[in-house]
């Protein structure tokens, strides 16, 4: 699956817009199956956006993930090796 670069996020807008506006025409003018096809990018459009936003999203979420810290893991190495009695 292609993914779409989200710096060509402004292109995919104008190309939905784009197409909503020819949708529209389209209507108006009774060309039924140009219709049908503007439909079918229209959603697919949509679906890049979609895409866009929630890696965007997930990008921002931050997860932890449980690891320890350098500094926990010099602390337990430390003392597991200390000197024995």
């Amino acid at each position: 699956m292609l993914r779409p670069d989200p710096a060509q996020r402004h292109r995919l807008v104008e190309i939905r817009d784009n197409l909503i506006a020819r949708i529209t025409e389209a209507e108006q003018e009774g060309w039924l199956g140009e219709i049908e096809g503007l439909h079918v990018s229209l959603a697919s459009a949509e679906e890049k956006l979609a895409q866009l936003d929630s890696e965007r999203e997930r990008q921002r979420t931050v997860i932890d993930l449980g690891m320890p810290s350098f500094s926990q893991i010099a602390t337990r190495t430390s003392t597991a090796t200390g000197p024995s009695s």
